[in-house]
Formats: structure tokens, sequence, C-alpha cells
């Protein structure tokens, strides 16, 4: 079982609220150095430094902040790993998968399905609502971005599932001994790490539906699949689709993406139909393919109690 796999390193209290510390430092203060510091550079000769994503973006180019900002996550989930074998002495199998090796075959077809989903509906969307978009493609632009798409994306959503449904979900898991309470409490700090994103500002709090949401699926393929390839493949390709497709003046992605979305930002249902109807459906099709079953156990269920390697 998954969670059950942090039973096979040290699993005290005291280690989780020092691995936290160890990760946030590594992410948001060692990982945010360099971005901070080519802000500041630039800044020098305009006399201002900007404070949101839109106006660090124009500041220092769309590929460069692109670039800076996902190197931040690159540094969490180093740091993700390193508290997990140093703090925790756990294996990095063992907080990927209760599989006896990693599936690379399961991120691969997570990946692959969700990719093209979404640029069916991307392409979807630009056909029948043609006014809402404006054709975007640099060729020189848009090879760096896809080369730092390529690189740092799967690096940044990696880094968010190691930590929240990797090391929170099994701490958390193991400390009250049951498999909602993680689901739901990594779900909600998954959509609330989210909330500074320029979208929340432009749409209001609803869009949290989606951001919650979309933790609340990424959870119940990782208890149900026993592991995190699934939740790994489909984030890398949810990420790496937004970037490189399409972009907007009010996004947290600002890239050289191939449309720029320039309708008018408004909270409709198309934010919440992934949630009520795409992921339901994702759902039903990765348990046909995997053979899942006992779903009431592997997400409500109690945790056994196993004996640590100390």
């Amino acid at each position: 079982m998954y969670i059950e796999q942090a039973y096979k390193g040290f699993h005290e209290g005291w280690r989780y609220v020092v691995g936290i510390m160890i990760i946030f430092l590594g992410w948001q203060v060692v990982g945010m150095l360099p971005l901070v510091g080519t802000l500041i550079v630039k800044s020098i000769g305009t006399g201002s430094m900007p404070s949101d994503i839109p106006g660090m973006s124009a500041l220092l180019g769309t590929n460069l902040f692109l670039f800076l900002m996902l190197l931040s996550f690159a540094f969490g989930l180093l740091a993700t790993f390193l508290t997990a074998k140093l703090v925790h002495r756990q294996k990095i199998i063992h907080l990927t998968t209760s599989r006896k090796k990693v599936d690379w075959n399961r991120i691969s077809f997570a990946f692959f399905l969700w990719a093209i989903i979404s640029i069916a509906m991307v392409g979807t969307d630009i056909i029948f609502s043609p006014e809402d978009y404006v054709f975007n493609f640099k060729l020189e632009p848009f090879l760096y971005l896809l080369l730092i798409g390529a690189l740092l994306i799967p690096v940044q959503t990696s880094c968010e599932e190691y930590l929240m449904r990797g090391y929170l979900m099994q701490g958390i898991g193991i400390m009250v001994k049951n498999r909602w309470l993680p689901l739901l409490v990594t779900s909600l700090i998954f959509g609330l790490l989210h909330l500074g994103n320029p979208e929340v500002e432009k749409l209001g709090y609803g869009i949290m539906v989606y951001y919650i949401g979309t933790g609340l699926f990424l959870g119940i393929l990782t208890l149900m699949d026993e592991g995190l390839e699934l939740a790994l493949g489909f984030h890398a390709a949810n990420n790496m689709t937004t970037a490189l497709l399409v972009t907007a003046d009010w996004t947290a992605f600002q890239t050289d993406s191939l449309y720029r979305d320039i309708s008018q930002p408004e909270l409709g249902w198309d934010v919440f139909i992934p949630v009520l109807v795409i992921y339901p459906t994702l759902l039903y099709i990765f348990s046909k393919k995997y053979g899942w079953n006992n779903w009431k156990e592997r997400l409500v269920g109690n945790i056994q109690i196993e004996k640590s390697i100390n």
C-alpha cells in the first residue's frame, strides 16, 4: 500500500516538521534567489521592481522569466529528495510507488492520454471561437520555450507531486492512520498554493473549485493506483500543453506559446467541467485499464500499522 511506504523510513512527527522547513527553504528561499537576483539587476536601470507575474515577465522576457521561475522547483524537488533520504532514511522509490520499481509505462500513458485530450480541447475551442485567439508563433522564442518546457516543466510538476501526493500524503496518513484525511488535506493545500496566481484575481475564488478539484483528482489517482506514476504523467502533460499551446496576459504561465487568448476572462462552466465530467471519466478509463477495485478501502480505509526500519 502506498501510504504505508512511509513506514520503510523513520517517520516520527518531528522529522516531518523539520522536513517541511528544509523543503520550504530549498524551494522558496534558495530556489528563488536566481529569479530575485536577476530581477534586482534588471530593475536597476528602471528604478522599480515589478511584484506581479506579468510585470516580471515583461521585464525579464517571457522565456528567461519562465526558466528562472521553474528553476526554483528544481531546488524544491532536490530538497524533497534530500529530506526523504537524510531526514527519514527513506528510499526515493518508496516515496514514488508501492511497486518494486517505477512504472514508466504508467507515466507515459497518463502523459500522452491527457496531452492528446488537451490538444483536442484547445484545438476545438480555437476552431469554434477564433475571435478569442491570436496566432502567436515565433520560431526562435518558441524553440527556446520548447526546450525550457521539456527540461523543467516535468521537474516543476514532479516537485509538486512528490511534495503533495508523496511526502505530505504519506506523512499525514501514518499520523492520522487513515486515507481520507490526507487526501482532503493535500487537495486543499494544493489548491491554496495557487491563491497567488493571476487567474484567481481575474476570475475570483470560484476557480479554486478547479484547483482543489484537480488536487483531489490527483490524490485519488495516487491512492487508487498505489503510486505517483499516473499523477506525475498527467500533471506534466497538463502544464506542458498549457505552456506551449495558449497563454494570456492574466495567467501564471507567461510564454511565447502558439496562441494568445485575448478573450475577456470570466468564470464559466469550462472551469467546472474538468472537475465534474472530465476527471471522473479519466478515473473510469484508468480503473478499467489497471483493474482498480476496492475503492472504499483505498480511499477512506484505515492505515495498517507497520514497524519502521529502526
